[in-house]
């Protein structure tokens, strides 16, 4: 009876702490609320392909001749279509509810092969292509989580706030001229347990030591043009310091998104020029498309980190083997 007890309020801070930050994106951003596919046509160009190697969910549907549809990874490229559709004018834009099946992910304790994350997409102008605008944009998100935790430490009154006033932001090469030796990963333990909460610009690019400090895919986030610091990239991650994991925690991967130029070179770059011949990059390549800036911030993951949860399966109910429920239920931790 206490487990259940326990279990519902936590389902009910989770949805405390869902609707005060999509209330305050919305706001912050300047974001209208839309309806979202679970899955899109294959060869369409619109799927994420994340790495480039998780394989998406496939189906084929009898209606349309069998064609084969794919479970979205997430909606980077669907959002931008979405924002030409909806006639979206600068300096607004569109958030939604995504919900993804990604089952190459190695299930751990900030891991499950259900993903739920806010999508949002955001009209700009070209003279908007800047890491002044992507910064002002990161500081605008970070404050709606910060306004969001506050909140969730006044109805909770056993979480205390942990976060910084104010994110700190780091280039990826930064980070690597700091700490040569470590690994991408204990680099952004280092300064996370640092600083807090922490902005990495540049994700996806080669460094000076020739490898990217981690993988993006080349037709969303810009990672390949100079920005104004004389680094690479448009686009980054919001990390911060989970107090239970003792460890970095990725709330979103965001960024600038490619023009046309960006995406010619970020093809070759990752020599998959074939990509260029999908109809969303046709007209990507042709102008067709608004500039826009967007990004991912995770909905189970924002709930581990402003309810200071241990593991994802305390925020979302999933599959997860029966060993490891007995073993998280020996330690006091009900997953849902």
């Amino acid at each position: 009876m206490a487990k259940a007890k326990n279990i519902l309020e936590t389902e009910k801070a989770i949805e405390a702490v869902k609707q005060t930050f999509e209330q305050q994106l919305s706001k912050n951003l300047n974001l209208n609320k839309v309806s979202a596919p679970i899955a899109v046509l294959e060869h369409t160009g619109l799927n994420d392909e994340l790495n480039g190697v998780e394989r998406p969910v496939s189906f084929r549907i009898k209606a349309l001749q069998n064609q084969r549809a794919v479970i979205v990874h997430s909606l980077a490229k669907w959002k931008r279509l979405r924002l030409k559709e909806l006639e979206i004018n600068r300096g607004q834009g569109i958030l939604t509810d995504m919900k993804a099946l990604r089952p190459d992910e190695d299930l751990s304790s900030i891991h499950s092969i259900f993903v739920d994350q806010w999508d949002w997409e955001k009209t700009i102008s070209p003279a908007d292509r800047n890491l002044t605008y992507l910064k002002a944009t990161v500081v605008q998100i970070y404050e709606a989580i910060k306004t969001t935790e506050d909140s969730i430490c006044l109805s909770e009154p056993d979480i205390r706030p942990l976060l910084p006033d104010q994110i700190t932001f780091i280039h990826a090469e930064e980070l690597l001229q700091r700490d040569p030796l470590l690994t991408p990963k204990d680099r952004e333990k280092r300064i996370c347990k640092e600083y807090g909460a922490v902005f990495i610009i540049g994700i996806g690019a080669p460094l000076s030591n020739g490898k990217p400090h981690d993988g993006r895919a080349p037709d969303y986030d810009d990672w390949s043009s100079e920005n104004e610091e004389g680094f690479t990239g448009l686009n980054g991650d919001i990390l911060c310091w989970h107090p239970l994991l003792k460890n970095a925690f990725e709330l979103s991967s965001m960024g600038i998104r490619v023009d046309p130029g960006a995406l010619d070179r970020q093809l070759e770059l990752r020599a998959c020029q074939e990509k260029a011949a999908y109809p969303f990059h046709q007209m990507l390549l042709r102008g067709a498309l608004p500039e826009s800036i967007g990004g991912g911030i995770g909905q189970s993951r924002m709930c581990m980190q402003l309810l200071q949860k241990a593991h994802i399966g305390e925020v979302q109910s999933g599959i997860w083997p029966e060993n490891e429920r007995e073993r998280l239920c020996k330690q006091g931790i009900c997953i849902l």
